[in-house]
């Protein structure tokens, strides 16, 4: 089997590199390696995702599904410093890649840990990701209900999906999915679209 950015354990050769990058009008640098998704460079579709999501609140509980090397966990706590930010992924070269750019860049307030060690409790004022939607459709739907129910009301998340890997497609599907989550009500709009790719807005109501 070919050997994908989400995989837990990558076997490729390890080397780091820095990059020089800007981030939500942010210049950074960030070590990245292989084994881990986009690792040479910020990828289109996150860049969609950093330039049409709206701003942030200034603090509250962000998420950061499938962080990769952190551009958007980066991002997020650049832009809200007071604010927590979950970064989480089951790559352990992501999870390591992710909480050392942090902390370089002093970002105490990141949280890189697997998903299963994110506390059951915490809801999230908003959440942003590039979705790993090679993992195919039983694995992607089911990461999506374990995370987008999470949301505070008034929260929002925010999805970039390529649009002819089935954005308008999953946009559907969200919005009959979220219907059946017992006790929430959501709304599911398209915010933006640029060079091939949806963005994705899902707010929760109440």
């Amino acid at each position: 089997m070919p050997e994908h950015y989400f995989t837990e354990q990558p076997s490729s050769e390890r080397e780091r590199h820095p990059v020089d990058l800007r981030l939500r009008g942010h210049d950074v640098t960030v070590v990245t390696e292989g084994g881990v998704f986009s690792h040479q460079r910020v990828d289109l579709g996150t860049r969609v995702l950093l330039r049409e999501a709206p701003e942030l609140p200034a603090r509250g509980d962000f998420l950061d599904l499938g962080c990769g090397w952190g551009a958007v966990a980066l991002a997020m706590a650049l832009d809200s410093p007071e604010a927590t930010v979950w970064a989480v992924d089951v790559n352990e070269r992501a999870i390591a890649l992710t909480a050392d750019n942090a902390a370089a860049l002093g970002l105490d307030g990141v949280r890189v840990l697997r998903p299963e060690a994110v506390p059951e409790d915490v809801e999230f004022s908003v959440i942003w990701s590039n979705p790993p939607i090679r993992v195919g459709k039983p694995a992607l739907h089911a990461l999506l209900l374990a995370w987008l129910p999470r949301l505070a009301v008034g929260g929002a998340a925010y999805l970039v999906v390529q649009r002819n890997l089935g954005a308008d497609s999953l946009h559907a599907w969200l919005v009959g999915a979220l219907a059946d989550v017992p006790d929430r009500h959501y709304g599911v709009s398209r915010l933006g679209s640029a060079k091939g790719y949806r963005v994705l807005e899902v707010e929760r109501r109440s």
